[in-house]
C-alpha cells in the first residue's frame, strides 16, 4: 500500500509530505496505481522547483518507494496550488472503489 502523509501547520499551511510504499496492484512495471501516484507526485515536485521560487528539500529512495518533501518556509500561492492539484489527483485515486485499497492519504498537523 502507498501511504501519503501531508503535513499542515496550525494555520492550515502546507509544510510538506511523505510518501512511502508500493501499491501492490500489479507486478512491477505494470502497476497503474503506482504509475499514477508517481506521475502526480513527481510532476508536483518538479513543477514547484521550476515554476516557483520556494525553497524545498526532497529526499528519495526509489527502492523503498519513499519521498520526503518539505518546504523551508511558508509556501507561495503557486506552490500551494500545485500541491492542491497533486492532492486532488491522489484523493481521486483513493476515492475509487477499485484503487482505494492501494493508497491511504492522511493529514497531520505539525
Amino acid at each position: 500500500m502507498i501511504r501519503v502523509t501531508v503535513y499542515k501547520t496550525g494555520r492550515h499551511e502546507y509544510a510538506g509530505f511523505d510518501l512511502s510504499g508500493h501499491a501492490g496492484y500489479a507486478d512491477s512495471g505494470k502497476d497503474i496505481v503506482c504509475a499514477a501516484v508517481s506521475a502526480l507526485v513527481i510532476n508536483a515536485i518538479n513543477s514547484i522547483g521550476r515554476y516557483t521560487d520556494d525553497r524545498t528539500s526532497c529526499i528519495t529512495d526509489e527502492e523503498d518507494g519513499r519521498i520526503e518533501f518539505r518546504f523551508s518556509q511558508t509556501p507561495s500561492h503557486d506552490a500551494l496550488l500545485l500541491l492542491d492539484s497533486m492532492i486532488l489527483g491522489l484523493e481521486q485515486i483513493e476515492d475509487s472503489s477499485e484503487y482505494e485499497p492501494y493508497i491511504d492519504i492522511i493529514f497531520k498537523e505539525v
